[in-house]
């Protein structure tokens, strides 16, 4: 562990880890005030072992310059209650993994692991784009879609943990082929795989030559960040390839507006800063996917305020809400616990103790 000298310089710097489809991002936070003192990167492997890996390297680089109390973990996918990883389409070969229980091992320190996209919600809902709504849909567009919905003031979670999960909503029933498997899911034609998707089509009809020799003149070589440059260059392909991406967002935006009549929905993740004009085009789109879209108010459609590093900042942050409870060293704590007025919890095993935690985050954020 760093020293009693290093911690003493961030004394309250808690780390907060975003596991993404191609980045692994760290961040040493101050929970009073969400500063970032510290950074670290690394690529997302292919593998469960290798993962594991590297989310415990990014772990260690930031706690050789902060003491941590505690870390927290956002992973894309099904992360249950326990704070398993389940399953993630975006993170290639890796199931059931037990990520918060792998770093409790190797560092001895609390860990809540929870989705990321939910992490990036409770920022945003707390201290961002949607803070002080009641009902609100908060979607993240990176590699692929992640969402998550405020509900009466509070992260909905679900029966398992998994809900908001829209992006494998089935929205175009003879589309691309997602990485989940599915034909035709919102995240195949409104995350940047989508984008890549559309950028593809596009070119096939004879449009988007500078998209296309951006990506060397190989079609299945386009990717959004041809698209994003193309786009900042004012290439006319660039813009239809955007105006079609545009619309498929707002048609699934408009399916979770009917189903849940939220007061916003918040874009985040890297694709919605895409240009100044992205997002006010899904806008104007919104309403006319809407049941009644002309006979009740419009839902606003805007741009998060915390950038790429709200998932990793809400990972750190809120954990100051736990360190004061004794089940928050339920791993460690050894069996005297169980005769403490918390023992209830600890004979649940480990799950319940992550369980409660992520409960917490939840609560504290709302």
């Amino acid at each position: 562990m760093p020293s009693t000298e290093r911690a003493s310089a961030s004394p309250a710097s808690y780390l907060g880890v975003d596991v993404g489809g191609t980045k692994i991002l760290g961040l040493a936070v101050d929970p009073a005030n969400g500063a970032i003192s510290h950074r670290s990167m690394r690529p997302t492997p292919n593998g469960k072992a290798e993962v594991v890996e590297a989310v415990a390297a990014v772990v260690a680089e930031l706690a050789e310059k902060v003491d941590p109390p505690a870390i927290g973990v956002g992973i894309p996918g099904l992360v249950d209650h326990q704070g398993v990883l389940r399953y993630g389409p975006n993170v290639p070969g890796v199931l059931d993994l037990d990520l918060a229980g792998e770093l409790r091992r190797r560092f001895r320190l609390p860990v809540v692991a929870e989705n990321d996209a939910s992490n990036a919600a409770l920022a945003e809902h707390r201290l961002g784009a949607a803070k002080g709504a009641m009902h609100a849909v908060i979607i993240t567009q990176g590699t692929g879609i992640g969402g998550a919905l405020i509900i009466g003031g509070r992260l909905l979670r679900g029966a398992n943990g998994f809900a908001g999960e829209p992006g494998h909503m089935l929205i175009d029933h003879g589309g691309h082929r997602c990485a989940c498997g599915q034909l035709g899911c919102w995240e195949s034609v409104a995350s940047g795989t989508g984008l890549a998707n559309i950028a593809r089509e596009t070119v096939a009809e004879g449009k988007g030559e500078r998209v296309l020799a951006l990506a060397g003149g190989v079609p299945d070589h386009i990717r959004g960040e041809h698209v994003s440059l193309a786009l900042s260059e004012g290439d006319e392909g660039a813009n239809v390839i955007i105006d079609r991406f545009a619309f498929w967002v707002a048609q699934g935006i408009g399916s979770l507006v009917t189903l849940l009549d939220p007061e916003l929905v918040v874009l985040g993740g890297g694709l919605a800063a895409i240009n100044q004009h992205f997002v006010s085009s899904v806008q104007s789109r919104v309403m006319d996917a809407v049941l009644g879209g002309t006979h009740r108010p419009p839902v606003p459609v805007v741009s998060a305020m915390l950038g790429a590093e709200a998932g990793a900042i809400t990972a750190g942050k809120f954990l100051e809400h736990f360190t004061d409870y004794p089940y928050v060293h339920l791993d460690i704590a050894g069996p005297a616990f169980l005769d403490s007025p918390w023992g209830y919890y600890g004979k649940g095993g480990t799950g319940v103790g992550v369980r409660l935690l992520t409960d917490f985050l939840t609560h504290a954020a709302s």
